[in-house]
């Protein structure tokens, strides 16, 4: 499924962003408070641009019907109130579709597995650590069979293993995911292109290997970056200094 953006303007924090992706995996990165996850909020229509459109397959997504059956999104807001069982949250990822019983608890157990996280089944969601709850809304979203999958610093909490795991996961789910991430070494790991994001705006876009440069580094993020190939995967990895060099 393609999501494309086109002009999209959020008064006083984002301004004329487009953006597309379509069956890879995209990585949005820029320092905080460059607009990152109020672009995400877009695509899962938590805001409605003051212009520009989002779509869907061509579709907008605020006149796309039943829309929690094509995208699923992981938020930094995401939240359980009450102490439902872990099995019972994962199980709320059916309710966009049809439901059958035998299919459903397939579905739920299949996806608490694959997060690894089918041991805590039966405990109390509340009693969980941060890590473990990420976890558990990780596995709600694949249970959801989304074909787009929109995640908001999908690895907040997690240690590094969790990390990888759950990068890898998201594409391996051979979807549309449009992620938001700020470790830069994760994004050029596992993601196919990158926007980079400053004061509101697109200032560059590409691979990984084209974007994260030096000087654009430098000039977003006001750190030193030494770009180092990963010994095994060759994909650009950064090794940073605090000062900017001249």
């Amino acid at each position: 499924m393609r999501v494309e953006l086109t002009g999209v303007t959020v008064q006083n924090i984002v301004e004329d962003i487009s953006l597309h992706a379509s069956n890879e995996v995209v990585g949005i990165v820029g320092p905080n408070g460059s607009g990152k996850s109020t672009t995400l909020r877009c695509v899962y229509r938590a805001l409605k641009p003051h212009a520009g459109i989002v779509l869907l397959d061509g579709e907008s997504v605020h006149k796309r019907q039943k829309i929690a059956r094509d995208l699923a999104a992981l938020t930094q807001e995401s939240q359980v109130e009450f102490d439902f069982t872990v099995a019972e949250v994962v199980e709320m990822g059916r309710l966009p579709h049809d439901r059958d019983p035998e299919a459903d608890r397939r579905i739920v157990a299949d996806a608490l597995a694959t997060v690894d996280v089918s041991h805590l089944a039966g405990r109390g969601f509340l009693s969980l650590s941060g890590g473990e709850r990420q976890r558990v809304l990780i596995a709600r979203a694949v249970a959801q069979e989304p074909r787009v999958l929109v995640l908001d610093e999908p690895t907040n909490h997690l240690d590094i293993r969790h990390q990888l795991d759950v990068l890898a996961l998201a594409r391996g789910l051979g979807v549309t995911v449009l992620t938001v991430l700020h470790d830069l070494n994760l994004a050029a790991s596992y993601c196919d292109r990158l926007y980079v994001l400053e004061e509101g705006r697109v200032v560059a876009h590409g691979t990984p290997e084209e974007v994260l440069v030096p000087e654009l580094i430098a000039k977003v993020f006001h750190v030193t970056a030494h770009v180092v190939r990963h010994p095994t995967t060759g994909v650009p990895q950064l090794l940073f200094d605090q000062e900017v060099t001249p």
